[in-house]
């Protein structure tokens, strides 16, 4: 009997043939056996037997001194469920937690956080297979409903954010303020020694909330709509796309939309990953689409300061105590306007006697690279895009931006905060081969 196996694999979503792997790369072999005899072949990757097998696919990622949060182009995967580990080939000892998320009809991402390594030469090869072991449900991430309005995600026993699809009430807020009510929004955000970083409703600016994506001027068939107060435009929750959990990531894709006296004007898509934190550090990243109905929308920031797009608004009380670092430095003063690809803010939150914060991460792949920023001590970071001049989008054309949120411990010098915006810019090379 003539056994003779071949691999196909999706590489970017294209399929190209190569042979099983054997002594000689691109080659098929004969396995004979005896009359009446039986050989099973393990097919290692998906640890089944078949008389047909895949060649284990290799993932290549990026050296980095700082740990690499990765998500690997789709790929068609038939059994995905599952515990899943990556195990680096030029180490087999080192086994890191992974899972596989949905990327389409047929294909799926493996998602994971890869430890540092050191300064040694080219890229890291890592192989994808069943975890030997189950992993500990107190380190994985799960989904968490808190009510009907908002669902919060925690790793093991502790919380990491709120994701609020629900109408919330500020009733600090006058009932007839119109920022009184928002949805669509994460809120809270919870720093890595469980102390609250965001905040909602604040007195001063009543408006901000949490981490939030709006606009001043929204402008359909010349008239001007307030998406940033919600005084004459609204975002609100329309279904649930996906939600799944691991013990790599949390990742939940939402559709909502922004609805003028009950008519949509335009489809929001929001794609949130929040990963397993690393010893000082959790990496939350946001991916929005947005879709223009059925007619042009031009969207602008404030007038001369800018602001108006992906922000996060922060518990602070006293802003004395606040730094805020950009690269290279840090700012004393607030920014308005000023170019950057990423900006940090630290704090003593709920009063501890260290400080802990967040940065905002700008995707290298963003137009209009690097956008423009307003940054105010009393607690917000803003990235501020399209920015005062605006840009008007016709309808059915997709509008795409992603971020970062990156929670650290401590304040950290400009350097250690630029590695590791470079370690989210270099895991985008990551790739099968």
């Amino acid at each position: 009997m003539t056994i003779r196996l071949n691999n196909s694999f999706e590489r970017l979503g294209a399929t190209a043939g190569r042979g099983f792997i054997s002594a000689v790369a691109g080659r098929s072999f004969t396995c004979a056996v005896a009359a009446g005899g039986l050989i099973w072949l393990a097919a290692a990757w998906f640890g089944v037997q078949s008389a047909a097998a895949e060649t284990p696919p290799v993932l290549v990622v990026p050296r980095s001194e700082a740990p690499l949060q990765i998500v690997s182009p789709p790929r068609q995967v038939e059994r995905a469920e599952g515990e899943w580990e990556l195990v680096e080939l030029a180490d087999r000892r080192l086994r890191v937690p992974a899972q596989w998320l949905p990327a389409g009809a047929k294909t799926h991402r493996l998602i994971a956080v890869v430890p540092p390594a050191g300064n040694g030469p080219g890229a890291r090869r890592f192989m994808p297979q069943k975890s030997t072991k189950k992993a500990a449900s107190n380190g994985s991430l799960r989904f968490v409903a808190v009510d009907d309005k908002s669902l919060r995600v925690d790793e093991g026993e502790r919380p990491v954010l709120v994701y609020n699809h629900g109408e919330i009430v500020g009733s600090q807020v006058p009932e007839h303020d119109w920022r009184r009510a928002r949805s669509c929004y994460v809120h809270p955000v919870w720093g890595l020694d469980g102390e609250r970083l965001t905040d909602d409703f604040p007195s001063d600016h009543y408006h901000h909330h949490g981490i939030f994506w709006a606009w001043p001027h929204v402008e359909i068939d010349g008239r001007d709509y307030d998406l940033w107060t919600c005084s004459n435009i609204r975002q609100r929750f329309v279904r649930w796309i996906d939600r799944r959990a691991g013990p790599a990531a949390a990742e939940l894709a939402v559709e909502n939309g922004w609805f003028i006296e009950g008519k949509k004007a335009m489809v929001e898509i929001v794609r949130l990953r929040a990963f397993r934190a690393s010893d000082d550090a959790r990496a939350v990243d946001f991916e929005f689409v947005w879709t223009p109905v059925d007619r042009p929308i031009a969207l602008r920031g404030a007038e001369e300061k800018g602001y108006g797009g992906f922000s996060m608004r922060f518990a602070v009380r006293r802003k004395w105590f606040t730094a805020i670092a950009v690269p290279g430095r840090v700012s004393g003063d607030d920014l308005v306007n000023v170019r950057l690809p990423w900006a940090d803010l630290t704090y003593p939150f709920g009063g501890a006697s260290s400080r802990s914060g967040a940065a905002l991460f700008v995707d290298p792949a963003a137009p209009d690279y690097p956008p423009a920023w307003l940054t105010r001590h009393f607690g917000v970071l803003c990235v501020g895009w399209p920015g005062v001049e605006g840009k008007t989008f016709p309808p059915g054309e997709p509008i795409r931006l992603a971020y970062r949120v990156w929670i650290h411990k401590s304040a950290l010098g400009s350097d250690r905060l630029q590695r590791a915006y470079q370690g989210y810019a270099e895991s985008a090379k990551t790739r099968w081969e």
